[in-house]
């Protein structure tokens, strides 16, 4: 017997925490009744469906590593129809991705349908680290890259940047290129952490997640990872 949500996870169908959400909001059905408790145990040989549809009891997890171009959606699908980071996978197994960059941020993203997995990397207190490098318009000053070495307050919450270096400044083209690493995962932190700071991003991409790098993996281009890579990222829990 095992919790439901960690079935539908466990299925490819999403995430342990969307399958959370939702039970609780009477869209799952066992054996034709509505299931709405978390933490219901399920056995192989119940029948369960998401608005209606049975799900596939899929024990066979997949797991990638995608470098995600510009103007791609990080979701499973799309009501604009616009590209997702499902649609440059080839695979018949119903993945998705492991947290979102925005639309137009490339770089490194993990889909799988392995939800235990996703779960754990999502988790606010696995303190993940991802490595980000923006092009900003002007210089980083002095002052701005000592407050970057402290907390920040970011609407109304501290962010701590764990590291941050300064690449590359082009003083004719009045840019700077700089490298930040954190372990948050709000939605367009980095944006809004240069955005405090009087700096609009030009570019942002991630270039590593956890100890995964972008070497290699050219825009658009996906990897299948490793046994022992799995091994490693589970071992973050």
């Amino acid at each position: 017997m095992e919790r439901l949500q960690k079935v539908i996870a466990n299925s490819g169908y999403t995430s342990r925490r969307k399958a959370e959400e939702l039970i609780e909001a009477n869209h799952v059905t066992v054996n034709g009744e509505i299931v709405n408790t978390l933490g219901f145990k399920v056995s192989d040989k119940d029948i369960i469906c998401i608005d209606g549809n049975m799900i596939a009891k899929n024990n066979i997890k997949e797991y990638y590593l995608l470098n995600k171009p510009r103007e791609v959606i990080c979701s499973v699908e799309d009501d604009k129809g616009r590209k997702t980071v499902v649609d440059l996978i080839s695979t018949n197994s119903r993945i998705y991705p492991v947290g979102r960059l925005d639309y137009d941020t490339t770089g490194l993203i993990i889909l799988t349908n392995d939800g235990d997995l996703a779960n754990i990397l999502m988790h606010p207190k696995r303190r993940i680290y991802k490595t980000y490098i923006a092009k900003i318009n002007g210089i980083l000053n002095e002052d701005d890259f000592k407050k970057m070495r402290k907390e920040i307050l970011i609407d109304d919450r501290k962010l701590l940047i764990d590291n941050v270096k300064v690449r590359k400044i082009d003083k004719i083209k009045n840019t700077s290129l700089v490298e930040v690493t954190i372990h948050e995962g709000r939605n367009h932190i980095v944006r809004k952490l240069f955005e405090k700071l009087g700096y609009d991003v030009m570019k942002l991409t991630r270039s590593k997640f956890a100890f995964l790098t972008d070497d290699g993996l050219k825009s658009g281009e996906y990897r299948e990872l490793s046994t022992k890579e799995v091994k490693l990222l589970y071992s973050l829990k």
